[in-house]
């Protein structure tokens, strides 16, 4: 990630610019659903890039208009930027647009965006250090979403990703049963939304990571089995799903499974490989300890040119 792309946003961050030109919320919306589909592409320092400019436009036509829509789409863009910054692991910064999002969302009154925010400052905790507050922040803000019912598609889709949320932060936090109920309960959910189609791959996903993060491999890898990359519609999240096999298979203690997993997932999106610390510290690992195995070579390559 360009350093310099950083260090602007860093500075946007600390004293909002003046946006490039004044912004109907149009504008804004427009330029938000730029910046998602570059995220789902997975083009971070795009996403970044264009951080400064998005958040100003929104804070500004927030500011002048003061409508609750406009203040769901001030928080929604800086969920997008706290997504981005989680990604790359710029903890502070991350912090600083989850809290700005999540004072948006409350001022605009929106329990759905306000959901929203509550998952992604969940995710800036779990990645403090602080799970078991993640789980919390996250599991009111699905009870108030859960209360306020569930409509809408939209609505039970969001409910479901806070389920599988919270169920990964309770995994993160040790707490094996809470988790596995968690997560069986987004099954269920999934379920019912998708008219007894069976469970969203999506959810399924989330599923092998909390088994990573109780420290069971096999049963994370097992329960990825039919996950296929084709049933996920971005780079991005075929991307995320090598990604979550492949530190199955590091786990596990299988350094080409690791290695070529890392691969697919650079060929879908070469950022989730070089720009995530944690998965780029097991390709590091990886090239350090295990060079001769295949497929290493063509990883350090990635790295090279990251």
């Amino acid at each position: 990630m360009p350093l310099h792309l950083l260090d602007r946003l860093d500075e946007a961050l600390a004293l909002t610019p003046s946006p490039a030109h004044a912004a109907e919320v149009g504008d804004v919306k427009a330029a938000l659903a730029g910046a998602r589909r570059a995220y789902d592409a997975g083009k971070l320092a795009a996403v970044v890039g264009g951080l400064p400019d998005l958040l100003a436009s929104a804070q500004h036509a927030a500011e002048r208009t003061g409508t609750p829509s406009s203040l769901v789409l001030l928080a929604a863009c800086y969920d997008v930027a706290t997504g981005a910054l989680n990604k790359i692991g710029r903890r502070p910064a991350s912090r600083i647009t989850a809290d700005r999002s999540s004072a948006s969302s409350a001022r605009s009154g929106s329990v759905a965006a306000m959901a929203a925010s509550a998952r992604a400052l969940g995710i800036v905790l779990r990645h403090e250090g602080r799970p078991e507050i993640a789980e919390r922040v996250t599991l009111q803000a699905a009870g108030r979403l859960e209360a306020a019912g569930l409509r809408t598609t939209v609505k039970a889709a969001v409910y479901v990703r806070m389920l599988c949320t919270c169920g990964y932060n309770a995994a993160q936090a040790g707490d094996r049963d809470r988790a596995l109920e968690l997560i069986g309960e987004a099954e269920r959910v999934s379920r019912i939304s998708r008219g007894g189609d069976g469970v969203s791959p999506q959810v399924t996903l989330y599923r092998v990571s909390v088994h990573w993060a109780l420290g069971d491999a096999g049963t994370a890898l097992h329960a990825g089995r039919g996950l296929r990359p084709e049933q996920f519609p971005t780079p991005e999240r075929r991307g995320r799903l090598h990604t979550d096999l492949a530190r199955a298979w590091w786990m596990w203690g299988k350094p080409e499974q690791t290695a070529h997993a890392l691969l697919a997932a650079g060929q879908e999106a070469p950022s989730e490989v070089r720009d995530r610390p944690a998965i780029r510290a097991i390709a590091g690992e990886l090239v350090a300890r295990h060079p001769r195995v295949a497929g290493v070579g063509q990883l350090a390559a990635v790295l090279d040119r990251g």
